[in-house]
């Protein structure tokens, strides 16, 4: 593991870290919608069967929702299925915005994202650009599991954003809000931080730095 000076690219996760989450809440929406077995496949840091499909990119959005149909014993509309996913996603706080852009004129700052297409398109877009931006004003380059073609806590998904951002592991330091998916990072040579509920990243470098 190199030294904490030597740290040139700050690597964050999406949910939990810089978007707040509630699980709670998508799981009531799909159970409003019919969908009885939703608490056995979404999770709070991995998904399983169609959410876990969808976020490795191995259905597209349109495969998603004709799975979840086979779920729901009555019609539901494209836009019923979307809207209740999205309820995972609370929104991302403007402060957090505001400290991506201080902390990109000092590092490197990269996303790594256990994502899908029909959140990203959406849900996540919006938040995104609500201060006038788009993501690309915030970040230096994005890892999404879905085009990546796997996920966290698998090692492959990290060497495939080393590789496509360029960087030394030795010199990045990882944000996840997953213990499994930090020591994954750390085995393969990041720093990493875990995010609990309640901490903000900003406070969390910080400390890093002077530890």
């Amino acid at each position: 593991m190199g030294n904490k000076a030597d740290i040139k690219n700050l690597l964050f996760d999406l949910g939990g870290v810089i978007m707040d989450l509630d699980r709670s809440r998508c799981c009531r929406a799909f159970e409003r919608l019919g969908m009885k077995d939703v608490e056995s496949l979404l999770g709070e840091y991995a998904q399983k069967g169609i959410f876990a499909e969808l976020e490795e990119g191995k259905i597209t959005p349109a495969q998603f929702r004709e799975e979840v149909r086979l779920h729901i014993d009555h019609p539901v509309t494209d836009k019923e299925i979307d809207d209740a996913f999205c309820m995972f996603l609370l929104g991302i706080p403007v402060n957090r915005l505001h400290q991506l852009e201080q902390l990109r004129k000092r590092y490197n700052v990269y996303l790594l994202s256990n994502t899908n297409r029909l959140m990203w398109d959406s849900k996540i877009k919006e938040e995104f650009d609500k201060d006038g931006f788009g993501i690309d004003h915030y970040f230096d380059g994005v890892a999404v599991s879905f085009e990546a073609h796997c996920l966290k806590p698998e090692p492959e998904i990290f060497r495939y954003t080393a590789e496509k951002f360029g960087i030394e592991p030795e010199q990045t330091l990882f944000f996840d809000d997953s213990e499994q998916n930090c020591a994954t990072a750390r085995r393969l040579g990041f720093h990493a931080v875990c995010v609990h509920p309640g901490d903000e990243f900003a406070q969390l470098l910080e400390k890093f730095l002077n530890e």
